[in-house]
């Protein structure tokens, strides 16, 4: 998409916004500088972040009590989860005065396809799909390839699997592809008295992402893993099928039987234009070992003769379906 052209009387005004905002901020940092200097505030204590809200966030601090605290101007950006240092003030707020070190940071792109930062320090990503509204081979996929870019342990969640036939369906013959190639994958429902049992196993004793498209009940589930929080249930469009947005900001709630999860806003389709063909083709973990085994170094998978990935599609030791899903991401990938 191109770019559109701002007149001068634009440009003038956005750079006014900025300077305007910037002003804001100098002075900001100048009142937060006294009123640190001047004792206003207590001790650096550490705390973790459990909500953003622009230039204020929800702090826990090691007693898990919660505090509104906002961010001095020369701090980078931070997220749900990052660990940070902060002062209190009087009335219970305080200021944000440094961050951590990372673990890892969970990104993902925006309209724009600016890497946006979602969530920090997290053990695994948590791929939640349902029955319905029915989910595509090619989108978990997309799932998969992104999470492994991140370096961050994915594991696939199928929610209302009271909705299945009892065969499994094609639904279930996927999966089981799935947990063949490695990955995790867990059932569950919230129909039934022990339908959330292998999903508290998989939480427990981990920081855990929710991500998925919407209407999958990411949100049925945590109000099940967690009945004290107060969450809004977004329902399904009896027409669309398709989910509603309840989530407005990714928030991390503590697990009553150890653990922490992270419930990041919804989306139907995970953008992977931030991604080259090489980081595509080694999210697919049954590629790797073929990676590089091509006759020619530059080969890119397509029909050229001596392509290991092609001759192992043909043995069998890769399957079709899995095949023609990666040249489907890698033909989004090209500008059209």
């Amino acid at each position: 998409m191109s770019k559109r052209k701002l007149s001068r009387q634009q440009r003038w005004r956005i750079e006014k916004i900025q300077a305007e905002r910037a002003a804001r901020a100098d002075k900001q940092a100048v009142r937060e500088t006294e009123s640190l200097e001047a004792g206003e505030y207590g001790p650096e204590v550490a705390g973790r972040v459990i909500a953003h809200f622009g230039r204020t966030l929800d702090i826990q601090s090691a007693n898990a009590t919660l505090h509104r605290c906002h961010v001095r101007a020369n701090l980078d950006s931070l997220v749900t989860g990052d660990r940070v240092i902060w002062r209190e003030a009087q009335d219970g707020s305080g200021v944000i005065v440094a961050r951590d070190s990372r673990d890892n940071v969970l990104e993902r792109p925006d309209p724009y396809h600016q890497l946006k930062p979602v969530a920090a320090n997290i053990d695994q990503i948590l791929i939640v799909f349902a029955v319905e509204p029915a989910p595509f081979a090619n989108l978990i996929d997309r799932y998969l390839v992104a999470a492994e870019a991140t370096g961050i342990t994915p594991a696939l969640v199928l929610n209302k699997i009271d909705l299945l036939p009892e065969d499994g369906g094609e639904l279930g013959a996927l999966l089981t592809h799935y947990e063949r190639l490695g990955y995790a994958v867990v059932r569950a429902t919230t129909q039934r008295d022990d339908g959330l049992d292998a999903l508290h196993e998989r939480l427990t004793d981990r920081t855990s992402v929710f991500v998925g498209q919407s209407g999958v009940g990411k949100s049925s589930l945590i109000d099940r893993l967690l009945p004290d929080e107060a969450l809004r249930i977004g329902a399904l469009s009896e027409d669309s099928r398709k989910g509603t947005h309840t989530t407005t900001t990714a928030r991390l709630y503590a697990l009553p039987g150890g653990g922490e999860l992270i419930d990041s806003p919804g989306i139907r389709e995970f953008g992977l234009v931030h991604l080259d063909e090489q980081q595509v083709a080694e999210g697919f973990i049954e590629f790797r070992d073929l990676l590089g085994h091509c006759r020619f170094r530059d080969c890119r998978h397509r029909n050229e003769p001596g392509c290991a990935l092609i001759d192992a599609v043909e043995r069998g030791s890769v399957s079709q379906q899995r095949f023609a899903s990666y040249r489907r991401i890698l033909e989004s990938l090209t500008p059209r």
